[in-house]
């Protein structure tokens, strides 16, 4: 495996190369550590720990200090080997350790003493920082690594490719979060409220508990990951009453707006709102907290089939009257919701700022061809029946009930293709090893995945009207997905609802969505890092080490956190997830992507239970989730997938109130916009924060989200001017500082490595023209700390 063959070569510490597009300004030192993150075998001091503690004492019987400075000395030495200069690094501890510090430093103290007496080894304590300057002035030089680590593997039947889709619905919920604090921190910038009202310092410590590695990945046990899910809702209900305060104030001109209380649903997926419900006549907030403005679709649960939807400027638009799918309305029951449809309307907002629309009941016939219309809806009745707008047509065969032609109307695309649900069988060890699937491992009994259907074929709807046309699938009493294509989008919607999955047979299941293509992709693949650059995959192969194919599934498996794609010369599909998810091509032309799982047995790695998440009924979790697929040309790909990304990860935040007003009213008495921004920032820069430091600082955070070529015009270095861009503020001076904002910029000091290649940085072809200008490379993220004075 690849750490033995790197022991091997003296190649356990190298300059990791984390961006293509950056080059040697992106390279970061990085070591493999020879014992993981423990001590080395023999020399663990903790309570739980069952190695010999120093014994030095001559009165009394069993002194071992020679001993154990000849097994400290011989295990050091020969991790020594693995590396390139005569330093290495101990890591003293481990999970759950220094519950009692003072065993541990007794006999560290102990040690030390007794190994440097001893003479042939030096050790003392030591910081990472020291370490690394150690490293530095040994002159050595340094391989360049540029691939990345994934999958993980220790050993040959252990692949940690699990946890890129476990507790799928806690991995959803913290995505969201996200949206909520950046719309929270941007709003407490913008409507500064002082210190008696809520903020969002909750809401930011418990996102940062919840990125802990135990957490993000689903690897932690069941009554911990509830702990975390509390702890996020209570800093996002902070986030809201602090949005419903600032939104207050900014929607008010002359009247009191007490009486208007703007309230966030928490089960809209589920088309769950007490308000809209119950409600004659409704306020919409639609904040944006995108730097350029947006224009989506709302689905606003409600018990009535005939109402009017006004703009921000009261006029009337068109909207459309969906039934409740049978599995939505099956949920929504068990959450105390009593809708009965969906209303769906187009809506835009500004940047960073929000609009307003309205709900209204009426009975004014002047109003009459502007009520929400019906959807039809109609089960497959032709061989081939379809869904489509302006830009796509997805097909469906009568014969299997899915889809099996996808075009792109205005490009002259169309691609065969099938997706269907399928599942592993969990292993729980067998003769190769006694390796389990689990919470961290996915290894799965067979290369083959099951089916899943309980009929014949997928029960198949089709719900037709002006703004969204659906197809809905049931595959399975646990499976089941709506696909949509709203009127003017250019992706197809892909809704899926999985679960409770069904374990009566004591069979343990991991849950995959596929999408088979005639796309020659060549056993090539593309998933993102982090949201940000694309990683070329290919199929059974690492780019430094020779793969030993012990699991053919599990070891082409790599995280998904925003998107994936396979592409030939013709056509590229590209699919976009809602949060992480475990992603792969096991075949030429196909996709799979795994979005929930419930398993058995442990995997013996720590979490110490299976993961068999109980859901809210205690019968199993059920997750609801959402992929856009999007059909293009290679060429063009990139603007589309980037611009999806932003808007996926940055979803705006909706607030409904109920409204007392006539319509004259509430015009004469409110703003029905805001925004904070002059002027929008350019399409492919995006604003990553604005927040508070204190009443006269703020941070701001600028990021370039195309890569180098991946577009002709977006990926070209860009220049945006800062002065009289905010209506709240104006910027008084701008420093810049390093990414996380605590050191300037001027005193960054980066080491020069020898490497064994020729360093290439990035061309910088701008640079800051002006006081209140900045320059921004493809890919590159620019933090500033900027003094305001507000208007």
């Amino acid at each position: 495996m690849m750490k033995k063959k790197r022991k091997k070569e003296q190649r356990m510490e190298m300059l990791w190369q984390g961006s293509q597009s950056y080059k040697s300004a992106s390279q970061i030192f990085t070591g493999v550590l020879y014992n993981g993150y423990n001590p080395p075998p023999g020399f663990c001091y903790d309570e739980s720990c069952t190695d010999p503690p120093i014994q030095d004492n001559p009165k009394l019987f069993d002194m071992n200090v020679k001993e154990r400075v000849d097994k400290f000395v011989k295990v050091t030495c020969e991790q020594a080997k693995s590396y390139q200069t005569n330093h290495i690094m101990l890591t003293m501890g481990s999970d759950f350790q220094f519950k009692n510090a003072h065993g541990w430093f007794k006999n560290l103290d102990k040690l030390i003493h007794y190994v440097n007496q001893d003479g042939r080894v030096n050790v003392f304590y030591s910081t990472p920082s020291r370490y690394l300057k150690a490293l530095h002035d040994a002159e050595k030089e340094w391989e360049v690594k540029k691939d990345d680590f994934f999958p993980y593997a220790h050993c040959p039947h252990c692949y940690w490719t699990g946890y890129f889709t476990s507790r799928p619905s806690f991995k959803g919920y913290e995505r969201e979060s996200n949206s909520i604090l950046q719309a929270c921190k941007q709003i407490e910038a913008l409507v500064p409220s002082g210190k008696n009202h809520p903020s969002s310092d909750t809401l930011r410590r418990e996102m940062a508990v919840s990125q802990h590695h135990d957490a993000v990945t689903g690897t932690e046990k069941q009554h911990v990951q509830n702990d975390y899910a509390k702890r996020l809702s209570i800093g996002r209900d902070e986030c809201l009453s602090l949005m419903h305060h600032a939104i207050k104030l900014k929607y008010k001109k002359s009247s009191n707006l007490n009486s208007m209380e703007f309230k966030y649903c928490d089960y809209l997926n589920i088309s769950v709102c007490e308000i809209t419900e119950t409600e004659d006549s409704i306020v919409v907030n639609l904040y944006n907290l995108v730097a350029k403005s947006i224009t989506t679709y709302l689905r606003v649960p409600v018990r009535m089939n005939k109402l009017l939807v006004l703009n921000s400027k009261g006029q009337p638009i068109k909207s459309q009257i969906i039934p409740l799918s049978r599995e939505t309305a099956k949920f929504r029951k068990s959450h105390g919701g009593n809708a009965t449809y969906d209303l769906v309307f187009e809506a835009s907002a500004p940047y960073i700022g929000f609009s307003t629309y309205f709900i209204n009941k009426t009975l004014d016939k002047n109003f009459a061809s502007f009520l929400s219309r019906d959807s039809n809806i109609s089960s497959l009745k032709f061989e081939n029946d379809f869904i489509e707008n302006d830009k796509l047509r997805l097909e469906f065969s009568r014969e299997t009930g899915r889809l099996v032609k996808m075009i792109r109307k205005d490009r002259d695309l169309s691609l065969n293709v099938d997706q269907q649900f399928f599942w592993y069988e969990g292993s729980v060890g067998d003769i190769d090893s006694v390796q389990t699937s689990g919470a961290y491992i996915f290894r799965p009994i067979k290369s083959t995945a099951h089916k899943v259907t309980n009929f014949n074929k997928p029960q198949v709807q089709f719900v037709k009207g002006p703004l969204v046309e659906e197809t809905r699938q049931t595959f399975d009493t646990f499976v089941s997905q709506v696909i949509r294509l709203y009127k003017g989008a250019d992706y197809a919607e892909f809704e899926h609802t999985i679960g409770p999955i069904p374990v009566n047979d004591k069979i343990g299941k991991e849950i995959i969505t596929r999408f088979d293509t005639d796309i020659q992709s060549a056993g090539v693949f593309f998933t993102d890092a982090n949201g940000r650059e694309m990683k070329k995959r290919k199929r059974d192969f690492r780019e430094t080490w020779e793969l030993n194919i012990t699991e053919p599934i599990s070891e082409n498996y790599y995280p998904v956190n925003s998107r994936i794609y396979i592409k030939d010369k013709r056509v590229q599909l590209t699919v976009m997830t809602d949060r992480s998810q475990g992603g792969t091509s096991i075949k030429d032309g196909q996709i799979e992507l795994m979005i929930h799982r419930r398993l058995l047995v442990d995997d013996f790695l720590g979490v110490g239970e299976p993961l068999n998440e109980p859901g809210v009924t205690g019968k199993g979790l059920v997750t609801r989730g959402k992929h856009r697929v999007l059909l293009t040309t290679p060429e063009e790909a990139g603007s589309f997938h980037r611009e999806q990304g932003l808007q996926m990860m940055m979803q705006p935040v909706v607030s409904f109130s109920a409204n007392p007003y006539t319509r004259d009213k509430w015009f004469q008495s409110f703003v029905p916009v805001y925004k904070s921004l002059s002027r929008s920032l350019p399409p492919n820069i995006h604003m990553l924060t604005l927040e508070t430091i204190n009443e006269t600082a703020l941070i701001i955070r600028f990021e370039h989200f195309y890569e180098i070529g991946e577009s002709s015009e977006l990926s070209k270095p860009v220049v945006i001017e800062l002065d009289k861009l905010f209506f709240e503020f104006e910027i008084v001076s701008l420093t810049e500082t390093n990414l996380s904002a605590n050191q300037l910029w001027k005193d960054k000091k980066q080491w020069n490595w020898k490497t064994r290649e020729t360093p290439k940085s990035i061309k910088q072809n701008l640079s800051n023209t002006g006081r209140l200008s900045v320059s921004l490379n493809p890919m590159e993220i620019k933090t500033f700390i900027a003094q305001v004075k507000y208007l």
